[in-house]
């Protein structure tokens, strides 16, 4: 053993290494825990954070009653190319997606419609009974608080949970200048109201969530989106151009699982653009709503890096614990006076049973294990779909391979029309996110997101191959149309 290097990942290591060369195989079941304990001449908890590791690592998984097993790696993965990095043009754009986004939506939480157009995983992902125990009990110990108004900032023991979880993205936040909001929208959005003035450009991924396009439209902003790779997220060298070039005031990124192309950013970049928000003295607004649904590099946050206030982080529960909650937060650095100002004026505070029942949640030892088989059932799923888009889809299409989440954007071929895609697939009570909706520009009309965190069997398997099929028979006429034309 060395002991310059912890015994946990020393034995994370040698495990690994015997994934990664082929000694053992997919599907492998591991050595048990008190059995490697006495192989290896280790405590149980020792080999306890050996597996989590290599479960954040996505090497192993976790069954409930059969133990650990080895999952499916990377280069398992369905062969099917990712979209190579983006190319939105140079300029600015007002921003006008409203109108698609409510008729995605629509038909998203339609039950009648079998959906992939929405990012809103179901109940069924979560331990519901965990979060209802939780409410019963703060409505049997704190019935007073239903008889006084709520008050921003958020009950203290919500603000110091959150503050404690923080500490697994590598943020050490003061639960003083936490702020809990009505979830992650509301909290980007008070972030955009203290920093930046109608007409203010605001620079983003490129695509990006319809969402954060919905806030600027609504603030009259204008989007400047900035080329960002599926596999590592917003460009830094384009970033930097970008506010050499323009009067950008802020800037909006999810480095981790970007929605819709699920990126995250590799730590040494994320350092990096910490210290080029610092050197500009323009604000970085950080969503770190899916953090907790990347392994363990992944959920660094690049708030960690932030010396002087630069950063204001966002993050909810919403895909964590439950849809249903409508709690966020915020700490905004240097901005958290006027961020607590705007909240107050704008919503006050919010429901103190909900945030109570939050709390402790979140401080349960039951927490961690939660989220390791959720990351597991989603992977599973992520990988299954993906493999389903590459056998039905047209020839051609590319798509990307997150490291986490439920979420993939697919490439079709340039003759395919996505928002044609979307309207054919209504007609047959399916609904998909066509990919304009996800940009100010006139890019991804042949892309198309499906979220995949809702049901999931074989009537939504089959509805998947029908959208493929769709997209098959779309290519055809129009190679058809071309070819009678010439």
């Amino acid at each position: 053993m060395d002991s310059a290097q912890p015994l946990y990942l020393q034995l994370a290591e040698r495990i690994g290494a015997l994934v990664r060369t082929g000694a053992l195989k997919r599907g492998d079941r591991l050595t048990s825990v008190r059995e490697m304990a006495r192989q290896q001449s280790v405590s149980t908890s020792t080999v306890l954070q050996a597996y989590r590791h290599l479960e954040d690592a996505r090497l192993i998984e976790a069954r409930p009653k059969s133990g650990y097993f080895v999952a499916a790696t990377r280069a398992s993965r369905a062969p099917v190319p990712e979209p190579d990095l983006t190319q939105p043009p140079i300029d600015s754009n007002s921003v006008d997606v409203s109108w698609m986004a409510e008729r995605v939506f629509a038909a998203a939480t339609d039950p009648g419609y079998i959906s992939f157009g929405a990012a809103c995983p179901s109940g069924e992902l979560f331990q519901l009974d965990r979060l209802h125990r939780a409410v019963t009990r703060a409505a049997q110990r704190h019935r007073a608080s239903l008889g006084r108004y709520p008050f921003a900032p958020g009950i203290e023991p919500l603000r110091e949970a959150v503050a404690r979880r923080a500490l697994g993205m590598g943020c050490q936040l003061d639960p003083r200048n936490l702020l809990i909001t009505n979830g992650c929208l509301e909290s980007i959005s008070l972030c955009l109201r203290a920093v930046t003035q109608p007409g203010d450009i605001v620079a983003l991924e490129s695509p990006t969530y319809f969402g954060f396009l919905q806030i600027l439209e609504s603030l009259h902003l204008r989007a400047l989106e900035i080329p960002t790779h599926p596999r590592t997220g917003l460009s830094i060298p384009a970033l930097e151009f970008a506010l050499d070039t323009q009067p950008v005031k802020a800037v909006l990124a999810v480095p981790t699982l970007s929605n819709p192309i699920g990126a995250t950013m590799p730590l040494a970049e994320r350092r990096q653009l910490a210290r080029l928000m610092s050197q500009r003295g323009i604000p970085l607004i950080e969503d770190v709503l899916y953090n907790d649904l990347h392994g363990r590099e992944g959920r660094r946050a690049v708030k960690s890096f932030d010396t002087e206030g630069h950063v204001m982080i966002c993050g909810s529960f919403s895909k964590t614990v439950a849809p249903g909650i409508r709690l966020g937060w915020v700490e905004a650095g240097r901005w958290t006076a006027q961020v607590r100002r705007l909240k107050a004026a704008l919503a006050g505070g919010h429901t103190e049973l909900i945030e109570l029942a939050m709390a402790e949640v979140l401080s349960t030892p039951g927490y961690e294990p939660m989220l390791r088989q959720l990351r597991t059932t989603i992977d599973a799923r992520v990988e299954e779909a993906r493999r389903l888009v590459g056998e039905s889809f047209p020839a051609g299409t590319r798509v990307t391979d997150p490291a986490g989440g439920f979420i993939l954007w697919a490439e079709l071929p340039p003759e395919v029309s996505s928002v044609e895609l979307f309207q054919a697939c209504l007609r047959e009570r399916i609904c998909i996110a066509p990919g304009p909706l996800f940009t100010a520009t006139p890019r991804y009309r042949n892309c198309v997101r499906l979220g995949l965190g809702g049901a999931w069997g074989d009537v939504q398997k089959d509805a998947l191959r029908r959208v493929g099929a769709i997209a098959q028979a779309m290519l055809k006429s129009a190679r058809r149309s071309v070819e009678c034309a010439a």
